[in-house]
């Protein structure tokens, strides 16, 4: 259960600061990867 409301508060922040900022959302593996 606690890993679910983590998760989910970890989502809300990224689509908030897509939103605030304007920005896409960049995927921390993706950029390490890349």
């Amino acid at each position: 259960m606690i890993v679910a409301i983590a998760l989910a508060n970890k989502m809300a922040r990224a689509i908030w600061a897509m939103l605030t900022k304007g920005e896409d959302y960049q995927n921390p593996t993706q950029t390490v990867a890349a």
